[in-house]
């Protein structure tokens, strides 16, 4: 008898989609999810092939935190020990040359947030609660959302989520600019390949940059990160995609971007 897979993983169109499955758990989060997702995280880091991820969950959740029957008995260096290996796995997916897009219905609450704010972009199905409620149970975030959270809608909003627990709607977190997209439930993963769709015409390697723009110039101050963008700007121009595009635009075509 085959084991059960936690974390399924299928090819469309030049699209990975991750489907997290423990629906009977709304999909929370343990050892065995952390490790599917970061081996399948690590099998797309070298693909080519695949221009976009996308992370989804089956059943009724997207993610509704992390586990809790399997936390509440750990020591502190367990628990260190986990927090860590979900911020590994999550920054694994950060790191991913390839975009990657949140499809979140449901619960985004906790772990479940934070996985979703380790993608790129986060799109919403109506209806959808997000939260950090760690404090809550008497403990803070672990895999990365007290310092992901501020990043993406600010140290004001993000303070009194995390100090509060509050849950968000679907609406409050577009206007926060959490997501960027509403969409009604069963519209959700198409809209996703929709949205994939289109990155899928533009140079992958701009878009690898693109990511290694923002990510890595976050962390440095305005100097420094218009160095960093100066310098990504200048080895496009070093690229196959950087010619192709460019002649296109001149020649009044669609570009074929190969991704070199």
């Amino acid at each position: 008898m085959a084991e059960e897979s936690f974390v399924q993983l299928r090819i469309e169109d030049q699209t990975a989609i991750l489907s997290l499955n423990r629906p009977k758990q709304l999909n929370a989060l343990n050892r065995s999810v952390l490790s599917e997702l970061g081996m399948h995280i690590a099998m797309l880091s070298g693909r080519k092939d695949i221009r976009t991820v996308i992370v989804r969950g089956e059943g009724k959740a997207f993610a509704a935190g992390a586990d809790i029957a399997e936390m509440q008995e750990l020591s502190a260096q367990q628990a260190e020990q986990f927090a860590r290996m979900g911020q590994r796995v999550f920054t694994a997916l950060e790191s991913l040359a390839q975009p990657t897009i949140a499809l979140v219905h449901g619960f985004a609450l906790g772990g479940g947030m934070e996985l979703s704010m380790a993608c790129d972009v986060r799109i919403a199905a109506e209806g959808t609660q997000f939260g950090q409620p760690e404090v809550q149970l008497g403990v803070v975030p672990g895999f990365g959302g007290s310092q992901r959270l501020p990043r993406i809608i600010g140290a004001g909003r993000a303070m009194h989520l995390l100090l509060s627990g509050e849950r968000i709607d679907t609406q409050t977190a577009l206007a926060y600019g959490l997501v960027t997209q509403v969409v009604p439930a069963d519209e959700l993963l198409e809209a996703g390949l929709r949205y994939a769709s289109v990155l899928h015409k533009l140079g992958p390697v701009a878009l690898q940059y693109v990511k290694r723009a923002v990510y890595d110039g976050a962390e440095l101050d305005l100097a420094r990160g218009q160095a960093l963008e100066a310098n990504l700007f200048g080895l496009s121009f070093a690229t196959k995609d950087q010619r192709e595009g460019m002649r296109a635009f001149l020649e009044k075509r669609k570009a074929e971007f190969r991704g070199e």
